[in-house]
């Protein structure tokens, strides 16, 4: 095939990013797909706004079932994002036969079985590197360069805007707020940021990677996830003098006959080869029985990035059009007639070691009725620190422990927090890479 026909769903920030990149590297594109990638259509519901690119404006509707339904549309290219009507076009494009690239981590982390199900009952590709990490290439590994290992670990930053937040309290030492505020203002967030800070926007992408990983969706309800909207210039402060910096990380393990999935606000050693991962950067560390530890990093988002993952996979498909191939790649890199289901642990088995911080009442005998606590619930101290400075009326004190199981941790804390001597909520943050 010596042209390929694009329509694209979205013309918004990604899809800008995507025919920019089409436009302008238009040569090397075609040199190396072997093919001439052509835009046939794009559909957006804002036709008026200036995108910064040349576009012939005939190619241009409101209507994406005018892309969809086109007969000489060979892929299409789903950027709306959401998940209702942009699995409703990509279902539809699949029944008509055409391969599908798609940016939607939440489609196919809330309704991956019913996507990657489609794909393969119509014989149809779906690519969707851009999903995860921007234009950090983890999908084609992980389906591709990683095929031959058993995976045993994931652990990833995989939100840029969370992690320039932390970064900005960490460097600066300014308190969550006004970090957030900082982060709208340059423009790497949402106003509000709620599912970047709240870690949803993370569990998404780690739904995609474990999915990936053992050959089966993975409910995205099992994935635990906390955010780091909690966190105070204090935690990052006193994470520092342990040894530590805080992160919010992206964690799936392969326990025996359990797969852990868990995002949340994690205290990593400052040698940790996460801890210098800063700003609006993402970093994906996995590894194989094999193979061993890899890492990917780069940019995670943006128009740019973004969009030369979605030419990626164009490019795949284009080569894979030309030489008269259906499908080469499941949607999940696994050929099997049933997937498995994939148990996910249960988060109160798991086992790591932890920190607390106390807002305490100012008085003799505190620390030991905070240690005899733990202590019956079998949780070992490694480390306090207790500052004298206080802050209404209460002083913090602040403890590492050793390895402890988080069934013990909540039992342990839901009593702790009915103690007279205690003035508010505490502060846990579970320790990794230990």
């Amino acid at each position: 095939m010596k042209r390929v026909n694009v329509g694209i769903i979205g013309f918004g920030t990604v899809g800008s990013g995507t025919v920019q990149i089409l436009t302008e590297n238009r040569d090397l594109i075609t040199d190396r797909a072997g093919s001439e990638i052509v835009i046939r259509k794009i559909a957006d519901l804002d036709l008026r706004s200036d995108r910064g690119i040349p576009v012939d404006r005939s190619l241009l509707t409101s209507n994406a079932l005018e892309v969809i339904d086109d007969p000489e549309v060979h892929i299409v290219v789903e950027l709306i994002g959401g998940t209702d009507q942009a699995k409703t076009y990509i279902l539809r494009a699949m029944e008509k036969g055409k391969h599908v690239v798609t940016a939607n981590k939440a489609l196919l982390a809330e309704h991956g079985k019913d996507i990657y199900s489609a794909a393969e009952k119509h014989g149809v590709t779906l690519a969707f590197e851009a999903s995860v990490g921007g234009g950090i290439p983890i999908i084609k590994a992980m389906r591709e360069g990683l095929s031959a290992n058993h995976i045993k670990t994931i652990m990833g930053i995989l939100n840029g805007t969370s992690n320039y937040i932390l970064t900005q309290m960490t460097q600066k030492g300014i308190p969550y707020g006004e970090a957030v505020d900082e982060t709208i203002k340059l423009g790497y967030a949402e106003d509000p940021p709620t599912l970047d800070v709240n870690g949803t926007d993370a569990a998404h992408k780690l739904a995609i990677l474990v999915s990936i990983a053992f050959g089966a969706p993975v409910p995205f309800g099992s994935i635990h996830r906390e955010g780091i909207d909690r966190l105070t210039p204090d935690d990052i402060r006193f994470a520092g003098e342990f040894g530590y910096c805080i992160k919010l990380l992206a964690i799936a393990r392969n326990v025996g006959d359990k797969v852990e999935a868990r995002v949340h606000p994690a205290m990593i050693p400052l040698g940790h080869i996460m801890a210098n991962v800063s700003g609006v950067y993402n970093a994906i560390y996995v590894e194989g029985d094999f193979v061993g530890p890899n890492l990917y990093y780069g940019l995670g988002a943006g128009k740019k990035p973004t969009g030369s993952a979605v030419v990626s996979d164009l490019i795949h498909l284009a080569r894979q059009l030309r030489n008269g191939t259906k499908k080469l790649i499941p949607p999940l890199a696994h050929v099997r007639s049933e997937a498995r289901a994939i148990p996910i642990r249960p988060m109160d088995e798991l086992r790591t070691s932890y920190y607390f911080r106390f807002s305490a009442i100012d008085r003799p005998g505190v620390l030991s009725r905070i240690s005899g606590v733990l202590g019956d619930h079998g949780i070992s101290i490694y480390s306090v620190i207790q500052k004298g400075r206080k802050v209404n009326g209460s002083v913090p004190v602040v403890m590492l422990t050793h390895e402890a199981v988080e069934s013990s941790v909540l039992k342990a804390l839901d009593r702790m927090d009915r103690l007279e001597v205690l003035t508010d909520k505490t502060m846990v943050i579970r320790v990794e890479g230990t």
